[in-house]
């Protein structure tokens, strides 16, 4: 299991664990750590690896269940299975409850964090991190968009934050990855920024490669923060 996934099945916070449970789920989903028709552990062993009761895991499936995001089957062969949705991302609709300083506020903590990853995995990342991150580049390197391009964008960043062996910070770009990393990857998504951010992809995986830190930061941090300016510009049209 590679280190995302590791802390997808961490412990969760003491505090509203059913919520947390549901959260950290629900994330892992959205952004294709757990995949579609993926079964999930056995209600013990994920109660164990999250550090919950039964009780409160059965809650959080439930509510799972609830938004379609989980799906149960009884008898041989059994379980909880991963579904994942496939509504259209609407970048208008999710724009228009914030305002450009919530964006703009959003973009200086999430460049940060992506900043500080991207610095410690050209510090910290072993050969099979940056042969992992190699590979993602290699299947972002096709012309389509939507959904699916859309994970895979995530999954990098969120690669590159496990390079950085830091869990906190892997657990941190998880919670920014479902709160604004979608609407950063609409902004690459478009035909004429999508050259400029595979270019800046490559240059944050280079950089990691041969444990260059401070470009690594640089870079991840403006590839976050020419994303945002671009949002605040279309909220500010709206």
């Amino acid at each position: 299991m590679d280190s995302a996934r590791l802390v997808v099945f961490a412990p969760v916070d003491n505090t509203a664990r059913v919520h947390a449970v549901v959260r950290r789920l629900s994330d892992a989903i959205a952004l294709g750590l757990l995949n579609d028709g993926e079964q999930l552990p056995s209600e013990t062993d994920l109660a164990g690896h999250l550090g919950v009761s039964t009780v409160t895991l059965r809650e959080a499936l439930m509510a799972l269940r609830q938004q379609g995001l989980i799906e149960t089957r009884r008898g041989r062969g059994g379980g909880s299975f991963v579904r994942t949705p496939a509504r259209p991302f609407d970048l208008d609709g999710r724009l228009r409850p914030l305002t450009a300083e919530e964006l703009r506020d959003l973009g200086d903590h999430y460049a940060a964090i992506a900043g500080a990853a991207a610095r410690l995995a050209a510090l910290r990342s072993l050969p099979g991190d940056v042969e992992r991150l190699r590979r993602s580049l290699a299947e972002m390197s096709g012309p389509d968009g939507g959904a699916r391009m859309c994970r895979l964008d995530g999954r990098l960043h969120l690669e590159v934050a496990a390079a950085s062996q830091s869990v906190r910070l892997t657990r941190e770009e998880i919670r920014l990855q479902a709160d604004i990393g979608p609407l950063i990857w609409s902004v690459h998504d478009q035909s004429r920024w999508r050259p400029r951010s595979r270019a800046e992809h490559a240059a944050i995986v280079d950089a990691i490669a041969r444990g260059e830190e401070g470009l690594a930061r640089d870079v991840a941090e403006s590839h976050v923060a020419n994303a945002v300016e671009h949002l605040i510009e279309r909220r500010l049209s709206l």
